[in-house]
């Protein structure tokens, strides 16, 4: 088939791709932030707010004010703090200095009004769950299905240290990524679907590639396909099929010098994955 892009013109160096019968969607899972505002972060980004909002707003204070999810919104008027408008923060402008967020003087950074900081679980408001880490959360939450089920998949990609209500712009992108990732996993997973991801190993401890792994692995038991740009031998040694492509980089690269599995890329004399590649496999 002749490939075109969105614009409708034929796209460059390639003249047909076949095998997309097999292929419902492809879904890039790449390292740019998940949001470039302070407001933005895991919990609302994930999905995961939500459930939580439905569930303080269900406690029986709530219902006897009247209290909705929206009151627990700190993007919504009626429940937020006005001064801040739910930033928990006020950008000031500085003569000659670029803008500074300074802490709300009138919720101290809590986002939320007095009122709606009344309504408690066990002795935490909306604004002390927004401050727990993942790993905090789970424990808070464990007898919630709706929120545990959520928390443990962010959990699972190596982000039980993140807080929930930590500001997009303060995030790596290693652990946008992986934010990224649960995201996905968060719904029900389809099959037939590409994932691709580009170096999501980096500033990972070797533990936290372990759990990375096993996600990516239940992407794929799913029937899904994971196309991942990487460096790191570890994960390399654990994927199905290899493309080395070589010998250097830039313009002395791009050559395609190996394929198959690792076991078949480690039998290459001229490749310098399998190289380093001979000793993992061992």
């Amino acid at each position: 088939m002749l490939v075109k892009s969105r614009i409708n013109k034929p796209l460059e160096d390639a003249s047909q791709i076949l095998g997309t019968e097999y292929i419902d969607k492809i879904i890039m899972v790449d390292q740019s932030p998940i949001g470039r505002t302070p407001r933005s972060n895991p919990a609302t980004y994930t999905g995961i707010f939500t459930p939580i909002r439905d569930f303080y707003s269900s406690l029986p204070e709530s219902r006897e004010k009247g209290y909705k999810a929206s009151r627990f919104s700190f993007n919504v008027r009626g429940g937020r703090c006005e001064s801040c408008e739910g930033a928990g923060a006020n950008l000031i402008e500085m003569h000659f200095l670029p803008p500074v967020l300074v802490k709300c003087d009138v919720c101290q950074g809590k986002r939320f009004n007095r009122e709606t900081l009344q309504v408690k679980y066990k002795k935490k408001n909306i604004s002390d769950v927004l401050n727990m880490t993942v790993d905090e959360a789970l424990d808070f939450f464990l007898d919630n299905y709706l929120v545990a089920e959520k928390l443990k998949v962010l959990k699972e990609v190596g982000l039980g240290y993140i807080q929930l209500g930590q500001s997009a712009t303060t995030l790596s992108g290693g652990e946008a990524q992986r934010i990224k990732l649960g995201k996905e996993l968060t719904h029900p997973l389809g099959k037939r679907a590409i994932y691709l991801l580009d170096e999501p190993t980096v500033g990972l401890h070797y533990h936290d590639i372990e759990m990375l792994l096993k996600v990516i692995n239940k992407l794929v038991d799913k029937g899904n396909t994971v196309l991942v740009i990487e460096h790191n031998m570890h994960m390399i040694k654990s994927a199905d099929h290899i493309i080395d492509l070589g010998p250097e980089g830039g313009e002395h690269g791009g050559k395609l010098i190996a394929q198959g599995s690792p076991e078949e890329v480690v039998k290459n004399k001229i490749s310098y994955t399998a190289k380093y590649l001979k000793t993992y496999l061992r």
